[in-house]
């Protein structure tokens, strides 16, 4: 795949215009933690919207970590790939320890980038952004968790995804924005000509320059 975006910010203008017709409805713009922040940031300020940072963490195997069955955030419901974990043999109840372990983790992140202030998106059109999506699982968590809390209109929107992962996304949302989804997609990244590395210090940052 070609890069299409110079980095994060361009990628968020470039959905910001594609979301246009939410400016005026106040939204709440949810970024994944840390790189979707970034993106999120340009989609609130084009849309006078505000702006939070959501955790979600993919929820693993503990004997194999880097093998993703699924994901959860802070209120520590997940979001589970039941056909594999059916394939490798094991039910929801044999990750509960993990569940608990990597909701708590999601809580204590999730923490100071909010500094205190509780998740208000009850009757409101909530959009949630990311850097771009791959399997998918963290996206759907936190669309999940926004729908629980009581979202009237929940929007998804990502500068680059997989046809297939967009289907089992739009499965949890209202509408989704996908400016490419390429059939060979490899990785987010590849999007990107500038894509550097960005922690939750970075993602706080950004946060603090856009409530000034």
């Amino acid at each position: 795949m070609v890069a299409v975006y110079r980095n994060r910010r361009d990628a968020g203008r470039e959905l910001a215009a594609q979301l246009a017709h939410h400016h005026g409805r106040r939204p709440v713009v949810l970024g994944l933690v840390p790189g979707g922040v970034v993106v999120a940031a340009e989609v609130a300020e084009a849309l006078e919207g505000s702006l939070y940072a959501v955790v979600a963490l993919p929820l693993g195997l503990p004997e194999s970590p880097g093998l993703s069955v699924g994901a959860v955030g802070p209120d520590g419901i997940p979001v589970i790939e039941e056909d594999l974990l059916a394939r490798l043999g094991l039910t929801p109840g044999d990750l509960a320890g993990e569940t608990r372990r990597l909701a708590e983790e999601a809580r204590r992140r999730e923490a100071p980038l909010r500094r205190g202030a509780a998740l208000e998106v009850r009757d409101r059109v909530v959009l949630v952004v990311d850097e771009g999506v791959a399997g998918g699982a963290t996206l759907r968590a936190a669309l999940a968790r926004a729908r629980r809390a009581g979202a009237a209109f929940l929007g998804c929107a990502v500068p680059v995804g997989p046809p297939a992962t967009i289907d089992l996304v739009a499965a949890e949302a209202d509408e989704v924005v996908c400016l490419q989804q390429p059939l060979r997609f490899r990785s987010v990244a590849e999007a990107y000509e500038d894509f550097p590395e960005m922690d939750d210090a970075g993602a706080a940052s950004l946060l603090e320059a856009f409530l000034c």
